[in-house]
């Protein structure tokens, strides 16, 4: 498995999918849906509880929802706080 880097402004770990690491910009309209529909692509392989995966959900249905696609955005997200409430109800950082 490939182990994520965490993200030091160097345009790799989760937030790629998210801000551009020249400027610091989020990204929005249809540039950030195809990140976010991407990001849900590259980690929908891994197992249910990693929490790539999960932050994959929540990209998408961010992206989603920010560009004025609420029905599509309600199962993605729903499905990040599933996944997190089963996984990580008890966690004390949650």
């Amino acid at each position: 498995a490939v182990k994520e880097k965490e993200d030091q402004g160097t345009g790799e770990g989760i937030e790629k999918w998210q801000t551009c690491f020249d400027c610091g910009q989020f990204f929005h309209g249809a540039v950030q849906l195809a990140l976010g529909w991407a990001a849900w692509k590259m980690y929908l392989g891994r197992p249910e509880a990693d929490q790539y995966r999960i932050r994959g959900f929540g990209i998408l249905g961010g992206a989603l929802r920010l560009n004025g696609q609420y029905a599509e955005a309600l199962p993605m997200m729903e499905a990040a706080l599933a996944l997190t409430q089963r996984y990580w109800s008890h966690d004390e950082q949650a």
